[in-house]
């Protein structure tokens, strides 16, 4: 019988983990073919999560539980429970608020026993803030057109991955890793499959502006030139712009001598907004630094404090 395992990351999920936990096991009880592993990674949740899940995983060996001995993020984690799963395919991830719908586990199975190494859900409309939503779809929209490889829109990692593209990320040494682009440019034989977001049932979510902000320019970084590039494209062409600028204003001065005064105005609003280009663009360098200094220093992925179930 094939395994399959489910990778579900959680941090303050007490309301939530239980509900998550069921629906896969109902799931799994009505696929008689399958055995799977549920592999729960907790990020230091301070609620009661991990006395929840250890209560579950006591009772049934299929739960699998990794706990971290601090927050390492919203991308380490659940990478890392990824890549310690040992199914021949690994469903990622099926979060803990449920708004991934688990009912995709068996559609994901289907195709992948179709052949297909790489099966992934494709959000194409959700239940959650209509402004946030269509937030997410310009900036897929946005570095789709900037990326130097594949980005595949509307996708969230969400998906069914063989064990040979597992094992590829294996060989790779990715300590802050932004999945999604892992998946268009190294995934081959996929297939999509459309599916409604739904809307978090229980508790808060735990992703905010600054998780949000991370995400967005892990994507530009690791995809793209284009904003390095622009800080070139840019500088020039304001250099050309202030010398013409610069310029005409002699020339007007020299002919209008007494009646035309330049005064500190323009001095000042060309100042600040030159300023603010500076800054900006020293922001994405700063970026890119970052990505590269994250890289230099090999640190793990995270720190496991301990497993529950894995022997």
């Amino acid at each position: 019988m094939k395994l399959i395992s489910i990778v579900t990351p959680c941090y303050n999920e007490e309301e939530n983990v239980e509900a998550v936990y069921s629906e896969v096991k109902q799931i799994f009880e009505n696929l008689k073919d399958y055995r799977y592993e549920h592999i729960f990674i907790d990020n230091a949740s301070k609620d009661k999560t991990v006395q929840i899940l250890k209560g579950i995983a006591k009772d049934d060996k299929n739960v699998k539980i990794i706990v971290n001995v601090r927050n390492f993020g919203h991308i380490r984690s659940p990478y890392h429970a990824f890549l310690q799963a040992k199914g021949d395919a690994v469903i990622f991830s099926i979060v803990a608020d449920l708004q991934d719908p688990p009912s995709m586990i068996a559609d994901f199975i289907k195709k992948w026993e179709e052949g297909y190494k790489i099966v992934i859900g494709i959000k194409k409309s959700s239940k959650e803030n209509s402004i946030m939503f269509w937030i997410r779809r310009f900036y897929y929209n946005l570095i789709d057109r900037i990326a130097e490889t594949e980005h595949i829109n509307d996708f969230t990692g969400f998906g069914l991955y063989d064990r040979s593209f597992i094992d590829i990320l294996k060989r790779l040494d990715e300590p802050y890793p932004y999945f999604r682009g892992l998946v268009a440019e190294l995934g081959s034989e996929r297939i999509e499959i459309e599916y409604e977001q739904h809307k978090r049932k229980r508790g808060k979510t735990k992703n905010n502006f600054y998780t949000l902000y991370d995400i967005a320019m892990l994507g530009f970084v690791n995809h793209s030139k284009v904003p390095l590039r622009m800080a070139s494209f840019i500088g020039f062409t304001m250099a050309c712009a202030s010398m013409f600028v610069a310029i005409v204003y002699l020339v007007y001065k020299i002919i209008f001598w007494y009646r035309f005064t330049v005064g500190i105005a323009p001095v000042v609003i060309g100042f600040f907004f030159f300023a603010s280009i500076q800054l900006f663009f020293i922001g994405m360098i700063g970026e890119y630094i970052n990505a590269i200094y994250t890289q230099v220093k090999g640190r793990p992925l995270v720190i496991e404090k301990e497993r529950i179930n894995f022997d």
